[in-house]
């Protein structure tokens, strides 16, 4: 929670301090509402009762009138106009305060702002983070109007117009697709006209009208693989588990992970409940005898766990700690962890996988148990323990997610309808495509893709005509290697549609099929003019030897990141269940900062010279490597490498 800190607003309290003159300061309404014995009051008179506080910082910093800082500090100090001394007349009440003249409702609300800023409240002063944060929340506010900027925070006019523009995106419009979010402090510094001057009536307004609420209560983190096993998301999963009190709820493609599987065990002992959705489950199921007692889903329920699959693959990757089982308030505290990494040996320690978590983060939260509870009421049991009891859960009703400006969550399930536990596919319903089309369309800035594929026609096409439509957008696709394909393949299976949709005739869903048909877009979308780079490392791709870039993430314009498990292909909308978490804006700006960094990271692999060695070594050696040290080649420099080596 966050701390009590009392905003600038306004209690209306029997005592109230009346106005100075009508010169002062533009007095609006008549009244300074600052009671008389609040701790609004208190922290206004420990700031100009301060000894160190001097007439310049009241004129600079604070932004009084020149006039009412040289009548403040002479009062304070005495006749002698010397702070500390015997003659010092200190102020006991705001109503003091208010008689100075050229002090008065405007005066008094910017030393208001600037004592709680600064720690003259009775509350904790707030970090430097946390001040940082709401001067970007105040300039980040559609409702702040360049009016509001300027009169009442005292912005230069140049500077409240050029962040209000700044603001509006292109079209110069607000509360529009294309919207702008000031992310970082240098951000907002970099704006014409607005310095430390600026940033520091901006921070003190923003502390002074209740921002410091805005500040999210919730922590995010990701951990990016590949790490040292110890320092992998694996461990940090089985931390989690550790210290689950009492439900885990896990949609999970596969686990191996020995660390996992002992911390589950051991939080059933301690009373945890735990409901797994198990991919492996569909196929352990048809297993008889010791091989059915020896499969992985066997092993969960011996534990206690009640594990079950369903009809159609299930590609989450995703857990539920502590969460809204059974109480939607849980959701204000429960943990979520949702990404690309699989719980296995190579999703932490061989392939480029990313692992996100979310504490307290109570839409997600909802949104992702909805999710797992709708799994969970059509699934199919996974039998080997039939004492197993299905533990109670509550219904989540869409009215009971609080809608979330900055985060919210993509399922490929809504392309599904459910009759008991069968799951069956809605021809022509794409409704993650579709949003992530969607994000794509409203870019402004860039678009960032790591995807192990790109197989997805909508993205694809979108990708393609946002490049045609602003040929100087900034659009990268990392794509693994397995994506890679001579222009000859490309042609093939150009020619190969072709001759589909000539044999579809005039039926859609036929035409649909063609279309919806595994086709790699990785070459198109290159030749487009969209840079696109694979992450490269064996000659002939296999499974047992890949370093797999296993990422499904995309970053639009710096400030919107789309994670999850969701691979980039018409397998993953029609086929499959998935998630992408979608996080926007400035709640989420030091962890999308972590994966812009994490993708130029993963962008520039191996760009060192070690294509050139490889090349020398092919062109040279006796005996050259068909599998390499990975790097992030363009689709030249694949086709040469693969030139040379053959």
């Amino acid at each position: 929670m966050r701390r009590a800190i009392v905003p600038l607003a306004l209690v209306s309290l029997s005592t109230m301090v009346a106005c100075g003159p009508a010169d002062d300061d533009h007095v609006a309404d008549g009244q300074v509402r600052i009671a008389s014995g609040s701790p609004e009051e208190a922290a206004v008179l420990a700031l100009v009762n301060d000894l160190a506080v001097d007439e310049p910082l009241l004129d600079d910093e604070v932004g009084l009138d020149s006039r009412a800082a040289g009548n403040i500090i002479a009062h304070r100090d005495g006749a002698d106009a010397t702070p500390g001394t015997s003659d010092d007349d200190l102020f006991d009440h705001i109503v003091e305060l208010d008689d100075v003249s050229y002090v008065g409702a405007s005066a008094l609300d910017k030393l208001l702002a600037y004592a709680l800023a600064h720690g003259y409240g009775q509350s904790e002063a707030p970090s430097a983070a946390e001040l940082d944060y709401v001067t970007l929340a105040l300039a980040n506010d559609v409702a702040v109007s360049e009016a509001i900027l300027d009169d009442e925070v005292g912005l230069d006019s140049r500077a409240a117009a050029a962040i209000v523009e700044y603001r509006a995106g292109l079209d110069g419009v607000e509360g529009t697709a294309d919207d702008r979010t000031f992310m970082r402090l240098a951000d907002l510094d970099a704006i014409s006209y607005v310095g430390d001057s600026a940033l520091g009536k901006m921070r003190d307004y923003a502390v002074g009208h209740g921002y410091l609420e805005t500040v999210p209560s919730f922590v995010s983190e990701a951990i990016f693989s590949p790490q040292p096993y110890y320092q992998s998301h694996n461990v940090a999963v089985a931390d989690l588990i550790d210290a689950a009190v009492s439900t885990l709820d896990i949609a999970m493609y596969s686990f191996s992970d020995e660390g996992i599987y002992d911390a589950l065990e051991a939080a059933v002992q301690r009373g945890v409940s735990v409901r797994f959705i198990f991919e492996t489950a569909s196929e352990d199921r048809k297993k008889t005898g010791s091989s059915l007692a020896s499969s992985r889903s066997a092993r969960l329920e011996a534990m206690g766990i009640d594990v079950r699959w369903v009809n159609k693959i299930m590609h989450h990757k995703f857990m539920i700690v502590d969460g809204a089982r059974t109480s939607l308030e849980a959701a204000k505290t429960g943990t979520l962890v949702t990404g690309s990494g699989n719980w296995s040996f190579g999703a932490a320690s061989k392939y480029d996988e990313n692992t996100l978590f979310l504490e307290g983060q109570e839409t997600l939260n909802l949104l992702y148990q909805q999710e797992f509870n709708h799994l969970w009421d059509h699934s199919r049991d996974f039998v080997f323990d039939s004492s197993l009891v299905s533990p109670a859960a509550i219904a989540i009703a869409d009215g009971d997610i609080p809608a979330d400006a900055s985060s919210r969550a993509v399922f490929t399930s809504e392309n599904f309808n459910v009759s008991g536990d069968t799951f069956s596919v809605v021809s022509g319903n794409n409704h993650v495509a579709n949003a992530m089309v969607a994000a794509i369309d409203a870019a402004t800035d860039s678009i960032w893709i790591a995807s192990g594929h790109l197989r997805s026609r909508p993205v694809a096409e979108a990708l393609i005509a946002k490049k045609q439509a602003m040929p100087g957008i900034d659009i990268r696709v990392y794509l693994d290697g397995q994506e890679y394909i001579s222009s000859w393949f490309h042609a093939q299976q150009q020619a190969d549609l072709d001759v589909c949709l000539a044999d579809a005739g005039t039926s859609l869903s036929k035409q649909r099929q063609c279309l919806d048909k595994g086709f790699l877009f990785g070459y198109e979308v290159g030749q487009a003019g969209i840079d696109v780079r694979y992450k490269y490392y064996a000659f002939r791709w296999d499974y047992s030897y890949a370093d797999q870039m296993h990422n499904k993430l995309m970053l639009i314009d710096g400030d919107e990141l789309w994670t999850g498990s969701y691979n980039l292909s018409d397998n993953a909308e029609h086929n499959t269940f998935e998630n992408l978490a979608v996080l926007r804006g400035l709640p989420y700006a030091n962890l999308i900062a972590d994966y812009q960094a994490r993708f130029e990271a993963l962008w520039d692999t191996n760009r060192d010279g070690s294509y050139d060695d490889l090349m020398n070594e092919v062109a040279t050696a006796s005996v050259i490597p068909i599998v390499f040290t990975p790097m992030a080649l363009s689709w030249t420099e694949v086709t040469d490498l693969k030139d040379a080596i053959v």
